[in-house]
């Protein structure tokens, strides 16, 4: 053995072993669940390797956990005969704490009021909750090919020391020294009130295996001591006897994937600690489901989960997976991107398929037929229960939509198959009802009659679409209007052109036409008698707009609002420049036209004041104005507010002066 080589933590690494040493959380014994699932996942790698690795591959045989108690010398060992690591391993895996997920971790439980001991393993940090129980850590590994074995070890204070040692076998065995049971404990201390649990005993560590990992692929041995009574040939107790004492080596762990049982043999705390199993996230799933596939065109066998929220780990880089692939219960792959479309990436669950190939690979999948065969099929089915859950669970689909309504808004921009199914599940505000959002279904079933279009409208807030200028024709034909609010609102309703051969509208780029043909073509040509009546005050208003508007126009659109500013068709609105904007784009700002109402009393006070004097600098200032007061009745933000401001100021004190 060489020389003892020793290596200091870094800060943050230190933090976090701090805070382990010291921890007082209330489930101590989840460091077993996560050493477990570390081994599984040691394991899941020599096997995938020794399908492509013919010297990996008689290693890869009778894989297995195995638990060693030490009573005598208070310590427990986790074993396994997976992956194992080297040197370098051991400094990158063990030395630097979870690269991408230390300072998440931290900030997450110090700003969380409840039990912190559920964030351990939530950023690939489980190995460390090892220190919870143990005031020194051993960690005996011999990568799988490799010759040379290590000895990690640490007492959970600022280094931890790696020296080259004997091991016959590949994979690690971890043992923990554990720290004792204290002496005297706070009783009115409600962390430090726990139940003192002997990780020694037999019957403490079967119940956690039980508990949490029992879904675990592989089996989870130890040996136990049974003692019985000695009996005669008639099965008679003996007295006066010593008992027998039987050491077995017996499997804690059922091993069925939970998948392949009947959903009648599994608890809802079963599918829950899956779930944390599989995806890292503390909370509760809000739903699962499962289904079974078989056919000509491939069978297999899937259950998926929705969460409760997108939480942290959706920003993270390395966050654990969303859907992991077996094949025929060997395990291939995590989080297989091509299973599902990224827009509905949230979903978490395992895919089993009884056809594909074992040695599968990343390149192979994007073509592979049976995999396009279960993306399609996983789609409708994810898609298909959130329309049930929408239909049927209204309160459980509006917590969910409030997590993931930005992902199903994205997938109608990039699926155009299921577009009408993720137009359906979209929630909005609308004209008639704000309290309480709709869907697009419950909007058609409230159509008059005589409406064949679905109209909306974008904007910063509620408040200031209810008011907008643009909705007044709307409302006084009883028409309902979608109040879009969300920013993304104005990407996917460029892709959407209409609903159930319904065409969506936007009432920034149309005006709704009432009454009868005669009573259209008679407004036709009121408005052809007021716009040849103001030409020249309306090219006078032009001129003095010119950098701000395309045109200057009197309209039908309005009832008592005095302007509004309309898109043509194909324009580009000024929150979809925003965004653009934002995402590093140039973009050239689209002049809409500002459309004057004839019928208000102030555009005949203004048509007055030009035939009485064109040159009036009072014009300017108005038309200034005019334009100001369009742009704040959508919400929209002045680019010149202080000249705004002092031709305001001048009226007033001109009016007051009269």
């Amino acid at each position: 053995m060489t020389k003892n080589s020793q290596f200091a933590f870094k800060t943050e690494t230190k933090q976090l072993l701090d805070l382990m040493v010291n921890a007082v959380y209330s489930k101590k014994e989840i460091f077993l669940r996560e050493l477990i699932s570390n081994a599984s996942d040691a394991l899941d790698k020599l096997r995938f390797q020794s399908l492509t690795d013919d010297k990996l591959r008689p290693l890869a045989e009778d894989l297995h956990i195995r638990l060693t108690p030490d009573k005598e010398n208070e310590a427990l060992t986790i074993s396994d005969n997976g992956i194992g690591m080297n040197k370098e391993d051991l400094i990158d895996f063990l030395g630097t704490i979870a690269k991408s997920g230390t300072k998440e971790f931290l900030k997450a439980i110090k700003s969380s009021q409840e039990d912190k001991s559920q964030f351990i393993g939530q950023f690939g940090l489980g190995f460390y909750s090892s220190f919870m129980v143990a005031k020194k850590v051993e960690v005996l590994t011999k990568k799988a090919g490799e010759e040379q074995a290590y000895l990690w070890t640490s007492e959970g204070g600022d280094s931890f020391s790696i020296e080259e040692a004997e091991k016959e076998t590949n994979g690690t065995d971890i043992k923990l020294y554990l720290k004792s049971e204290p002496e005297s404990k706070d009783e009115d201390d409600a962390d430090s009130a726990e139940t003192w649990i002997d990780f020694t005993d037999e019957y403490e560590i079967k119940s956690i295996v039980r508990r949490y990992s029992d879904f675990v692929a592989y089996p989870i041995k130890m040996k136990t001591t049974r003692t019985y009574p000695k009996t005669d040939e008639e099965g008679k107790v003996i007295k006066d006897t010593e008992p027998e004492t039987v050491v077995d080596d017996e499997t804690l762990n059922s091993m069925k994937a939970i998948w392949l049982k009947k959903e009648s043999e599994v608890t809802d705390e079963e599918y829950k600690e899956f779930y944390r199993h599989i995806s890292s996230d503390w909370m509760e799933p809000l739903k699962w489901f499962r289904f079974n596939v078989e056919g000509l065109t491939g069978s297999f066998s899937a259950l998926l989960f929705l969460p409760k929220h997108q939480g942290l780990m959706a920003y993270m880089p390395d966050a654990p997976g969303g859907i992991q692939l077996y094949v025929k219960r060997v395990f291939i792959m995590e989080d297989c991107k091509e299973l599902i479309p990224d827009y509905l990436n949230f979903v978490k669950g395992v895919v089993d398929s009884a056809d594909m190939s074992l040695n599968i690979s990343r390149e192979i999948l994007q073509e592979d037929r049976h995999i396009q065969v279960i993306r399609k099929t996983l789609t409708r089915k994810v898609l298909d229960t959130l329309y049930e859950m929408l239909t049927k669970e209204n309160d459980l689909y509006n917590e969910f939509y409030k997590s993931f309504s930005r992902n199903l808004k994205i997938g109608i921009t990039r699926d155009y198959e299921n577009q009408e199914k993720l137009l359906r599940l979209g929630l909005f505000n609308t004209t008639k009802s704000v309290d309480e959002p709709t869907n697009l279904d419950s909007y058609i079933e409230r159509m008059p009659e005589e409406q064949k279009e679905i109209y909306y409208l974008s904007g910063d807030s509620i408040e200031t679409l209810k008011s907008s200028p643009h909705i007044e024709k709307a409302k006084e034909k009883g028409y309902e209007v979608l109040l879009l609010t969300d920013s993304f609102d104005e990407v996917w309703t460029t892709y959407v052109t209409n609903y159930k051969n319904h065409p969506m509208v936007s009432l920034a780029k149309t005006e709704i036409e009432t009454g009868s043909e005669e009573d259209k073509k008679k407004r036709e040509e009121e408005i052809k008698e007021k716009s040849a009546e103001m030409k020249d005050l309306l090219t006078a208003l032009q001129e003095n707009l010119k950098d701000s508007v395309r045109e200057v126009k009197v309209s039908g659109k309005m009832l008592s609002s005095l302007a509004c500013l309309n898109l043509s068709a194909h324009e580009t609105s000024p929150r979809m420049e925003a965004l653009m904007k934002a995402a590093g784009q140039k973009v050239e700002p689209t002049k809409r036209s500002l459309e004057l109402n004839p019928e208000h009393p102030l555009m005949n006070n203004l048509l007055e004041l030009y035939k009485k004097n064109p040159e009036d600098p009072r014009i300017k200032d108005f038309s200034n104005l005019i334009y100001a007061q369009a742009v704040l009745a959508e919400g929209g933000t002045l680019s010149n507010p202080s000249e705004v401001n002092k031709i305001v100021t001048d009226l007033m004190e001109k009016a007051i002066g009269e």
